[in-house]
């Protein structure tokens, strides 16, 4: 009967602790359903780095970690013919924006279109993959595409978003993404977590300079006139979903 007693009270105890503890220590983990999306815009954004950046070895070595990294998520989706085809076609566009070598005189005037459409198709049928109920935030992989947007614009001009979907974050840019971010990290604002506090610091870095895209206008110009930061807005950008993820 003690031993009995004393399990209760440390099981009532085990309560009170979990219940104390920060939301974001049992969200839902990131799904591979997730997962894919985040790994498919890093992949790109290692593309357009590789080629703004003057093919630099360190670039092309992120390219092909981050392809790997996707190749290991599809082992999960073999049954998915449809995203295993637009996953060809992504990587195929992938590895073209790497054979064009440098310079944008060798590069086909409509590649930025159909590299935009590929990542666009992959992410369109990841998303409809089964996820479990209630895993709808996709956070990380906004906060990637958004990357994706901003790092287009600074290197090639230009990332046509899925416009036939305004209600998808595919079909958004940073003037419905940020409030919508903003949103989803807000309930974080009243936890005393160093964790918390650095990401949210890392958000309001990041946060400014994607709010400087002004995808609005058809002028290669940031909202201030400053120039595009898109080295500093890539390393942010992962960092901060690397941090995300790692939370869980």
């Amino acid at each position: 009967m003690q031993r009995h007693a004393v399990l209760r009270r440390a099981f009532v105890w085990t309560l009170g602790l979990l219940a104390g503890l920060s939301p974001i220590t049992f969200a839902e983990a990131i799904t591979p359903q997730e997962q894919i999306q985040v790994n498919a815009s890093r992949a790109t954004s290692s593309l357009l780095l590789l080629r703004g950046e003057g093919f630099q070895k360190v670039h092309l070595q992120r390219l092909e970690a981050d392809l790997a990294a996707l190749a290991a998520d599809m082992q999960g989706m073999k049954d998915s013919a449809e995203l295993n085809q637009a996953h060809q076609a992504l990587v195929t566009q992938l590895r073209n924006g790497v054979s064009y070598g440098p310079g944008d005189e060798h590069v086909p005037w409509r590649y930025p279109e159909d590299l935009s459409r590929s990542l666009r198709d992959f992410l369109a049928i990841a998303r409809t993959l089964p996820r479990a109920q209630g895993d709808d935030s996709e956070l990380a992989a906004k906060i990637e595409y958004l990357g994706v947007q901003y790092l287009a614009r600074s290197y090639m001009g230009t990332f046509e978003i899925a416009r036939e979907q305004p209600d998808t974050y595919l079909g958004q840019d940073e003037r419905l993404l940020l409030p919508a971010i903003d949103a989803q990290l807000a309930p974080l604002d009243d936890k005393n977590d160093p964790q918390v506090a650095k990401l949210k610091t890392r958000w309001g870095y990041l946060r400014a300079a994607l709010a400087d895209m002004n995808s609005k206008s058809s002028a290669l110009i940031s909202v201030s006139g400053r120039p595009f930061a898109p080295i500093t807005v890539d390393r942010h950008t992962r960092a901060l979903t690397t941090q995300w993820m790692d939370m869980f």
